[in-house]
C-alpha cells in the first residue's frame, strides 16, 4: 500500500508559520518578569522542616555528645555514616562519656538528607544543617570527619545533661 503525501505549500516548504511560532514564545519570555537569582549574594528561605546534611554537636562542657551507639550507622539508608567507636578501654580524656568515637564520618556525596540519624540518636548528637550548599573540590573533601562535623555543630545547650559530673 502506497500513501500519498499531501503537497505543501509554499510557506510550509519556507518554514515560515515554524519561525514565527518560535519568535512568538521567544518574545513572550522576553516580557516576563525575570527569576533570575544572583546565587551567591542572594539565597533561597529554607522552610523550617528543611532536612539538611548532618552534623554533631557538643555539650556545655566542650564534650561530643555522641557515644558511639551506632544506631545512625545502622539506619542509614545509603550507609553514608561510619563511626568507629574507642574499643572496650573507653576514652579517658572525655570525663563520664565512656564511649565517645574514635572516629565518626559522613560521606556528603552519598547521604541522602534523609534525617535518620537525627531521628534514632538517643543523645540528640545529631543535627541537621538548614544549609543547602555543600561544595568541595575533591571527593576527600566532601568525606567530613569528627572535627569538621563537631565545628559545623558548635555547642548544643541541653536542658538536661547527662554526662555532668556529680
Amino acid at each position: 500500500m502506497i500513501v500519498k503525501r499531501a503537497k505543501l505549500t509554499l510557506a510550509e516548504r519556507l518554514y515560515l508559520p515554524a519561525i514565527i511560532d518560535g519568535f512568538k514564545v521567544t518574545l513572550r519570555h522576553f516580557f516576563r518578569k525575570k527569576v533570575t537569582m544572583q546565587y551567591p549574594e542572594e539565597k533561597w528561605t529554607v522552610p523550617e522542616n528543611y532536612r539538611g546534611a548532618p552534623y554533631l554537636v557538643k555539650d556545655p562542657d566542650g564534650r561530643t555528645k555522641c557515644v558511639s551507639c551506632q544506631l545512625c550507622e545502622f539506619v542509614c539508608p545509603p550507609k553514608a555514616i561510619r563511626i568507629t567507636p574507642p574499643g572496650p578501654e573507653g576514652a579517658p580524656e572525655v570525663g563520664n562519656v565512656e564511649k565517645a568515637p574514635k572516629e565518626f564520618k559522613i560521606d556528603m556525596l552519598r547521604c541522602i538528607f534523609c534525617g535518620f540519624c537525627q531521628e534514632v540518636c538517643p543523645e540528640e548528637a545529631i543535627f541537621l544543617m538548614r544549609d543547602y550548599a555543600l561544595t568541595g573540590q575533591s571527593r576527600q573533601e566532601m568525606i567530613y570527619n569528627k572535627e569538621k562535623l563537631l565545628a559545623l555543630g558548635g555547642v548544643h545547650q541541653d536542658k538536661i545533661w547527662k554526662w555532668k559530673n556529680k
